[in-house]
């Protein structure tokens, strides 16, 4: 499997010549859905959910589907009939060739006063790769790589470290990673790397790893 870095909470995953696109939101390119067999979408916040995105895909594609929540799903549905499906925790289901369970059910806490929204994250082909969304949601079975969400106004360093350790993946690839700066990657890197007992890896936006 393949996975592309795109502009921050978006990947792209490719396999046997089909790719899945997961949260192609307003700070990732504006093609990043281009080209996708299958979308999947954690939440409603616009970084992860860009309804011009979605529709730049599904256009693009005909064959092209979307799996998300209700609250995107309702957005687009009536564009694209048969072509965005809803699923929540518990939900399995196979996109473009690609195995996925969903896991978790609420976003994380931005702060006690602002309502919390559904979020979901998806497990992909056995655990090969793991994204949450804006979530610190832990699997019921073993990551390979996990996306790590690293840098949110809802987390701190010491919760994405002990997410880390809980998880205990294989590999963590730093993603939600828009709005850290040059001058504080250092102190991820490092702080992550030494402390979350696991590789902590980053890829710039483009650029691609062999899982």
């Amino acid at each position: 499997m393949k996975l592309t870095k795109k502009s921050h909470a978006c990947i792209r995953l490719e396999k046997d010549g089909r790719t899945l696109v997961i949260d192609p939101g307003a700070f990732s390119e504006p093609d990043a859905a281009v080209g996708a067999d299958a979308i999947l979408v954690t939440h409603e916040h616009p970084d992860h959910f860009d309804e011009g995105r979605l529709r730049a895909g599904l256009e693009g594609n005909p064959g092209a589907e979307i799996w998300t929540l209700a609250s995107v799903a309702e957005k687009l549905s009536a564009a694209f009939p048969g072509r965005v499906h809803t699923v929540g925790h518990g939900d399995t289901f196979t996109a473009a060739g690609f195995d996925v369970q969903v896991h978790g059910r609420l976003h994380a806490v931005i702060h006690p006063d602002i309502p919390r929204i559904t979020n979901v994250g998806y497990l992909i082909d056995d655990g090969t790769v793991f994204h949450p969304g804006d979530a610190l949601t832990v699997p019921d079975q073993r990551v390979q790589t996990l996306m790590l969400p690293v840098m949110a106004p809802w987390n701190k360093i010491a919760e994405v470290i002990d997410y880390v350790r809980e998880v205990e993946p294989r590999r963590a690839y730093d993603v939600h990673d828009a709005l850290l700066t040059d001058l504080a990657r250092p102190i991820y890197d490092n702080q992550i790397g030494a402390l979350g007992g696991t590789e902590h890896l980053r890829l710039a936006p483009g650029a691609s790893a062999e899982l």
